[in-house]
């Protein structure tokens, strides 16, 4: 008795979401490829790009930190890639909390969604207090002066030293804009995002004609004995030999470019928001991959200009870790160009904080719709088809808890109620704290969400699918001859033919097309690896120089690498997408390494910030989210599926196909929409 009540709460966590393939978008669907594009760009190059290069290029890799910022786009276009794959299978809101409630249960879906919520609020109240600070700072700092004087608040290591009101009047600014329709508050990022654009390139191009080379290669016992190696009469600190390390090109070494990569990382964070937008956007199954690619393309060339130009200008130990690029301008006599400077890193900000805002009520929203936040958060307005309450809730979520009643939608279409609730919560976190302890938060929610994802793309290219669904992933004529030409034999799944296992059959399987003998192989093969990556990044961190450190790692590396190449042996799914991940097993596996590397990095006070986060969130699911869960309604209403997860359950025209298979093959449905206005 108890056994079986163990097992049914088990497969309560575990179970998967059905997307409801004929269900029309309650959204808005007037984005376009071109829109996606300059969301992502704006989200993710955002201030970082006027301050991270200078901070990088002093303290860690010197000149060579245009290599720092190639491999961290490298790694971050890993994680680009599976989002891209998963934009073409599950066109809908809700980003990564979406794509492992289809694949890997309902309990990993909330702690997903939990997360990104957490990190999409620090994002705005962050950057809000960022944009606050740089134009408080070029009216003469009059905002922190009144502040101080008269609402300061004496609470050290809890709250800031005084609420920052304007920063709470952007948030709801905007939050007003994001409630009023999705169209407007794109076209509002558009304009920013090309200001940005063109003040970056203007640095570029005056980097490259007022600097030069021979910053790229300085002599550090030229540069302690006083000599100005750079070309120009100006006036220099007394410089520590530490600060030069070794001089040339890579200054700090290799080490020192790795480092620096680390941290350049963060600065591709952002391009996620573009998976939100599934059901607002026209042609998500090609739109959505072109445009996470494209401006994770644009992005690394800015990044890597701007370096470029920088470090040409100006010694790299020279170099100011707060405002690197209005310093070199004034190093090379162009002080005028400070104030192009100051109009970008605005324009940076403004759409940063767009683009940190936008996801926020999506993700809200899709969890109240799905019952594991208060339901009165799903609200859409029906004219702007936009999550009004989710989008407030967020604003006020910095603060608070969110409860299901965000789920409504307005009059202009819109999900009013989370739009409203997500720049609340935003405004009060903005309003109260000093963010400089919570912003590592960040990384946690958005480095988990990776993860998830990766290891999602990694199973689900091996699962099995039932002879009869080729058909619905046919988009194309070409692709409906090719279904047409599998024959039932090749699917591996006959029924009456039972598999064996062996270790033959494992490393050389006799079906072309996955099984479900090859799909449970991957699931083991890929849970493993999971734990190897997690165990091999806890003693990679630590540091253990021992013989005995050094073989363990060996060990879990030679582990980790049998265990992907058993996977890359299982045959793969041959069902058509409009994009998907090349490469695999490689990419998911890398990409998976690469971001739990990083947040084993974080410090402990942050993953205690996180335990205590993540003791709330479960408290609400296990209090409210597992009992209204609308996928534990639909298991109570359908009994049998409770007895049998995996039992085919009816589907579209009288086929069968399991929850999971829908998730991933209907949805190809959205094709259908109309393109105009697709670039």
């Amino acid at each position: 008795m108890v056994l079986q009540k163990l097992l049914r709460f088990g497969k309560q966590l575990l179970r998967v979401k059905v997307v409801d393939c004929s269900e029309d978008s309650r959204l808005s669907r007037c984005l376009n490829t071109f829109d996606l594009v300059a969301l992502g760009v704006g989200s993710t190059l955002g201030a970082g790009v006027y301050v991270l290069a200078g901070a990088v290029a002093r303290q860690n890799a010197g000149p060579a930190i245009v290599l720092s910022f190639l491999i961290a786009a490298l790694a971050s276009v890993l994680a680009g890639l599976c989002y891209a794959e998963f934009g073409a299978r599950v066109p809908k809101t809700g980003s990564a909390y979406l794509y492992s409630y289809v694949t890997v249960g309902e309990l990993w879906a909330f702690i997903t969604g939990w997360n990104l919520i957490l990190s999409y609020i620090i994002g705005t109240s962050s950057v809000a207090r960022a944009w606050s600070a740089t134009f408080d700072e070029l009216i003469g700092r009059h905002i922190e002066q009144f502040c101080r004087h008269y609402m300061s608040m004496n609470a050290p290591g809890v709250l800031a030293e005084y609420p920052d009101m304007f920063a709470v009047a952007i948030i709801l600014s905007l939050s007003g804009l994001l409630a009023f329709g999705v169209k407007e508050s794109a076209m509002v990022n558009k304009v920013f995002t090309c200001i940005n654009v063109l003040v970056l390139m203007f640095m570029v191009v005056s980097g490259l004609v007022k600097g030069t080379l021979k910053n790229w290669h300085l002599n550090p016992e030229d540069v302690l004995k006083g000599s100005n190696s750079s070309g120009f009469n100006t006036s220099e600190p007394e410089v520590s030999p530490e600060s030069l390390g070794m001089g040339g090109f890579m200054p700090f070494g290799f080490t020192g470019v790795l480092s620096g990569a680390a941290t350049c990382f963060y600065a591709f964070v952002g391009f996620d928001c573009i998976a939100t937008t599934g059901e607002e956007v026209k042609n998500p199954q090609r739109a959505i991959p072109i445009g996470i690619v494209s401006s994770l393309l644009i992005c690394f060339v800015a990044y890597f200009g701007v370096s470029a130009a920088l470090t040409m200008m100006m010694p790299y130990y020279m170099l100011d870790k707060n405002s690197p690029l209005p310093v070199a301008f004034k190093y090379v006599g162009w002080e005028g160009a400070t104030y192009a400077v100051a109009v970008g890193s605005l324009c940076a900000l403004s759409t940063s904080l767009i683009g940190a805002m936008f996801p926020t009520p999506r993700v809200l929203w899709a969890m109240a719709d799905d019952g594991l936040l208060f339901k009165y958060i799903a609200e859409i307005n029906p004219k702007t088809k936009t999550p009004f309450r989710a989008t407030v809730t967020t604003g006020l979520m910095a603060d608070g808890l969110l409860f299901s009643f965000l789920a409504r939608v307005s009059e202009r279409k819109t999900p009013i109620v989370s739009t409203i609730s997500a720049g609340v919560l935003s405004a009060i976190m903005a309003f109260l704290f000093d963010l400089k302890d919570l912003v590592d938060l960040m990384s946690i929610g958005t480095l988990l969400a990776y993860t998830l994802v990766a290891a999602c793309v990694l199973v689900l290219r091996y699962q099995p699918e039932h002879p009869t669904q080729v058909y619905h992933m046919a988009n194309t004529h070409e692709e409906l001859e090719m279904s047409e030409s599998i024959s039932a034999a090749s699917m591996g799944i006959l029924p009456g033919v039972e598999e064996r296992f062996s270790f033959k059959t494992l490393l050389f399987p006799d079906n072309t097309e996955p099984s479900t003998l090859s799909g449970s192989a991957v699931n083991v093969c890929a849970s493993l690896l999971g734990f190897l990556i997690l165990v091999f990044s806890v003693f990679a961190v630590q540091g253990t120089t021992a013989s005995w450190g050094v073989a363990v790692l060996s060990v879990i590396a030679m582990v980790c690498l049998i265990l992907t190449l058993i996977i890359w042996r299982q045959p793969q799914s041959k069902s058509k997408l409009s994009f998907k991940v090349p490469l695999l097993p490689f990419i998911p596996v890398v990409s998976m390494f690469v971001n739990v590397y990083l947040m084993m990095q974080l410090d402990r006070g942050t993953w205690i910030r996180f335990a205590l986060w993540m003791s709330i969130g479960l408290v609400i699911y296990f209090g409210y989210g597992i009992r209204h869960s609308s996928e534990g309604s639909l298991v109570r209403s359908s009994p049998d599926i409770e007895l049998d997860p995996c039992k085919p359950t009816c589907a579209h025209n009288g086929d069968t196909m399991s929850h999971e298979k829908e998730a991933f093959l209907c949805p190809t449905q959205e094709n259908e929409v109309d393109e105009d206005g697709e670039l």
